[in-house]
């Protein structure tokens, strides 16, 4: 299976899958002596992770990502960065009376269609879950951004079917479960 690599000049590749021990990822491309710490990082996991309110899954993951290479006394070393997040809250079991049924609105049939294997505890690499190290490898691009070039990345639900935003309160994104910047649309 290929397309688990994104990227040229900053590269990323993830591994693992929503109901398997981890998901990690392998960052290559980053210059040495960024500072970065797992903390760095942290925030934007903390605010696509699983669980935090009613119109998201209910599975309670931490989503603590660990470093486990390329970084060094608190900065890039230039080499290839790994990172981990171990998933605890997976219960596969909950998952096995639907082993035969395809769920409508997920990608389970096209995954197997394509790959020929199908993954059925929540779908394994089809699964949003994926998206986290994605998350944390972005974390790492979004700082050096912002640390050589003054760029900085954000982003907010602009449009929700006909519901436009009107406003724009950068305090208001972190106020609602949608990240609305405008708090009379929520």
């Amino acid at each position: 299976m290929s397309g688990n690599t994104i990227g040229k000049l900053f590269s990323v590749t993830s591994f693992g899958e929503s109901h398997g021990v981890a998901l990690g990822c392998i960052v290559d491309g980053c210059p040495p002596g960024l500072p970065l710490t797992e903390a760095d990082l942290q925030h934007d996991l903390d605010r696509r992770k699983p669980g935090q309110s009613r119109h998201t899954t209910q599975r309670k993951e931490a989503d603590e990502v660990k470093i486990l290479s390329g970084v060094f006394e608190g900065k890039t070393t230039g080499t290839p960065i790994g990172m981990i997040i171990y998933n605890t809250d997976q219960k596969s079991k909950d998952y096995s009376n639907i082993k035969d049924v395809f769920r409508p609105g997920h990608a389970d049939y096209t995954y197997q269609q394509k790959y020929g294997v199908r993954d059925y505890r929540g779908g394994g690499r089809s699964s949003a879950r994926e998206t986290a190290m994605r998350v944390a490898a972005g974390g790492i691009a979004k700082k050096y951004l912002k640390q050589e070039f003054g760029i900085e990345i954000r982003g907010y639900l602009s449009q929700l079917g006909p519901i436009k935003a009107e406003t724009i309160d950068w305090n208001e994104i972190d106020n609602n479960a949608f990240f609305c910047p405008d708090a009379s649309k929520v």
